[in-house]
């Protein structure tokens, strides 16, 4: 599934070259050459993941990671560093700033859409093709097809990206807030009863199959997928 990426390296010949093999992978990217220009991207949008260059013009790759860990709204954006620096303790340095991971150049455009396509399963599992299976139900990104044993579900597609990142973050309660953010993104600006409107959209969906219990309502609190039917205190 494509990404929505945010490229910062100040080299034009490499930024240029990066850029070419993302898109060639069927990525999104959109570029800066230094962290300030970054910052006011991510202030407008948040990225799917950043691939950052250690070394800029005025603060440095590691300042910007610490400023994105450091915000609650960007701190869970996956980075993955990219530095000349091979050296085992600049690798940790990057590591326990806050990177999922770590790149040395020069290296193979095939290593990077790799690396992304990895850090993307582990920490932004919606922004894959991987197809998702819990509860009965079978989600595939790739086919847009939802599934319960033989029986096909019709989803429109904003209660498809609703469905998707609720299977890939089970058990876990996202408030409205953070469904917005996620699913429709954090520059688009709609009011947080939209998702409850989705939501009951999703659940009678899910009915024919009897799998709508799955997405359960936290009181005060958001929303859950769950596979466990006596979670407390959610209610339908």
């Amino acid at each position: 599934m494509p990404a929505n990426i945010l490229l910062v390296e100040d080299e034009p010949a490499i930024q240029e070259l990066i850029a070419a093999n993302l898109a060639r992978a069927g990525h999104h990217v959109v570029r800066a050459s230094d962290a300030e220009t970054a910052q006011r991207i991510v202030r407008d949008a948040l990225p799917d993941l950043v691939l950052l260059d250690w070394m800029l013009p005025g603060a440095s790759g590691m300042d910007f990671a610490r400023r994105l860990r450091a915000d609650e709204r960007t701190r869970s954006i996956p980075i993955i560093m990219l530095t000349a620096r091979g050296e085992e303790q600049d690798k940790v340095s990057g590591l326990e700033t806050g990177a999922d991971d770590y790149i040395t150049k020069p290296f193979s455009p095939r290593e990077l859409v790799a690396r992304i396509k990895a850090v993307l399963r582990r920490r932004a599992p919606q922004a894959t093709e991987d197809p998702v299976e819990l509860g009965g139900l079978r989600l595939d990104p790739e086919t847009h097809r939802v599934t319960a044993g033989e029986q096909a579900l019709s989803l429109g597609p904003t209660e498809f990206r609703l469905l998707h990142f609720l299977m890939t973050h089970p058990e876990r309660v996202h408030s409205r807030a953070q469904l917005l953010d996620q699913v429709w993104g954090d520059h688009v600006f709609v009011e947080e009863r939209t998702v409850d409107v989705h939501i009951r959209r999703l659940r009678c969906a899910l009915e024919p199959s009897r799998h709508d219990a799955l997405v359960q309502t936290v009181r005060g609190s958001g929303y859950r997928f769950s596979a466990q039917a006596d979670l407390a205190p959610a209610v339908r």
